[in-house]
């Protein structure tokens, strides 16, 4: 069994839950590591300034010793101020935490991708529109991150309409998405509401492959609170 500490290692909480008495079990995304679990000991004891330290959305410099499946959290100190994300716009940030706890192993190194969840995240505050656009470049460069990445060919004619398939990419289908947006997707020109539209299927389509059937808690809860408004 390995047994090494990482000193100030940046990184972002994915998720936190009660562990035991007074400790939380962490999954946090590193930008050397990869996602990582950790075991963040007695912070949950009311004058824990570790404890308070720990926060989702916030970019931090963490410290811990490895040992196993799960390391231990030696200290935590924040590198730049939390997003601010409130009402729905919590849910969109839950949704990629739960997006990469879903998708990414653990002890897998993704830079790339660590660097996409630092600059998009704010963005995520922007006007609707913008923040959709987030979105939907997380969704697609985060597939093609892992290995996954769009088949949307250079011969997408955009007089014509599409069915996506996970498998196989655009099948011509009267019924379905025009060329047009496709290569938009492709292009990463969300230009307008209805190319974002088509993006946010052709995107769901392709998450729902490597996904399951089993819905993002994140998904839910957001619809959840859009019927009860």
């Amino acid at each position: 069994m390995s047994r090494h500490s990482v000193d100030l290692e940046p990184a972002f909480i994915l998720s936190q839950r009660p562990y035991r008495d007074s400790s939380r079990l962490l999954e946090v995304l590193t930008l050397h590591h990869g996602r990582i679990g950790l075991v963040a000991r007695g912070v949950r004891a009311r004058k824990s300034r570790l404890g308070a330290a720990l926060q989702s959305f916030a970019p931090m410099l963490l410290s811990w010793r490895a040992a196993g499946e799960l390391g231990t959290l030696r200290a935590a100190e924040p590198r730049g101020p939390a997003v601010p994300l409130s009402g729905e716009r919590i849910f969109y940030g839950w949704y990629l935490n739960e997006l990469l706890l879903r998708l990414l192993p653990r002890d897998d190194p993704h830079p790339v991708l660590y660097a996409l969840y630092e600059t998009l995240l704010p963005q995520l505050t922007d006007e609707d529109v913008q923040a959709q656009i987030a979105l939907r470049l997380f969704e697609k460069r985060l597939l093609a991150d892992l290995g996954y990445a769009l088949n949307l060919p250079l011969s997408l004619d955009p007089r014509r309409r599409y069915r996506y398939e996970p498998d196989s990419g655009p099948i011509a289908d009267g019924d379905g998405i025009s060329g047009a947006s496709l290569i938009a997707l492709r292009d990463e020109r969300f230009d307008s509401i209805e190319v974002l539209r088509d993006a946010r299927r052709v995107l769901r389509t392709a998450l729902r492959a490597h996904l399951g059937d089993r819905e993002l808690t994140s998904a839910r809860l957001l619809r959840e609170l859009r019927r009860s408004q």
